[in-house]
């Protein structure tokens, strides 16, 4: 019997995209579910009782939530093709720290950069960049995070920047000014299929977020 796979997601979300990236890597087909986070579907209370929250992969009726964790999963589940992770335990571990990193260093002050002004904003401008400026000194000269193949790092981080627009224009400040080799290692990943097919254009992303920001009242 053929595997029935589900992804639970919402078009903008930077930890669903990195699901996408996966599925479309292991070239694995999938029945996409868009939710209305405003007003939630039964089957997303069932999958995530807990979070209540996207992604969720669904596998043959189980459900795996939280992004890296369904990556993590993607990857030992369909093991044959496109590895995401290093056969070596330590290489592997040093993946898994780092795509945490980008979890709880990189994406804390990136509400802020949208949603604050003035010292507050200057503050999360700074966060940010010194934790891209820490990622980009990680990659050195390789051509991705994984090596000379795509891996989890870069699963986990890449869809950031489909949000860049709006966080350089809400900022006012260029990344690639201060991190060439890191938008040198955005364009490498953004020439794979697997993920130019699963982000959304950096135009819609401001569109949507300023639309967020008015619901919000920030002008």
């Amino acid at each position: 019997m053929a595997d029935k796979v589900v992804l639970l997601d919402f078009w903008p979300s930077r930890f669903g995209m990195r699901v996408r990236i996966a599925l479309a890597e292991k070239g694995i087909k999938y029945e996409y579910k868009e939710e209305d986070l405003g007003n939630k579907s039964s089957l997303l209370l069932q999958m995530n009782p807990v979070h209540k929250k996207i992604p969720v992969l669904i596998h043959n009726g189980n459900s795996i939530c939280e992004s890296l964790i369904a990556v993590q999963y993607i990857d030992e589940v369909w093991n044959d093709r496109s590895p995401l992770l290093p056969s070596d335990p330590c290489e592997r571990a040093q993946a898994r720290f780092w795509a945490d990193f980008v979890d709880n260093k990189h994406t804390c002050p990136c509400k802020a950069l949208w949603t604050t002004k003035g010292e507050e904003q200057e503050a999360a401008k700074k966060d940010f960049m010194d934790a891209i400026k820490l990622l980009e000194e990680q990659l050195g000269d390789k051509t991705y995070f994984g090596g000379d193949k795509i891996g989890l790092v870069d699963l986990a981080l890449v869809p950031f920047y489909t949000w860049f627009k709006a966080y350089e224009t809400f900022g006012n400040f260029k990344t690639e000014s201060e991190c060439p080799k890191f938008i040198a290692w955005v364009k490498r990943c953004m020439q794979k299929e697997s993920v130019s097919k699963s982000l959304p254009d950096q135009h819609k992303v401001y569109e949507f977020i300023l639309e967020v920001r008015k619901k919000m009242g920030i002008e």
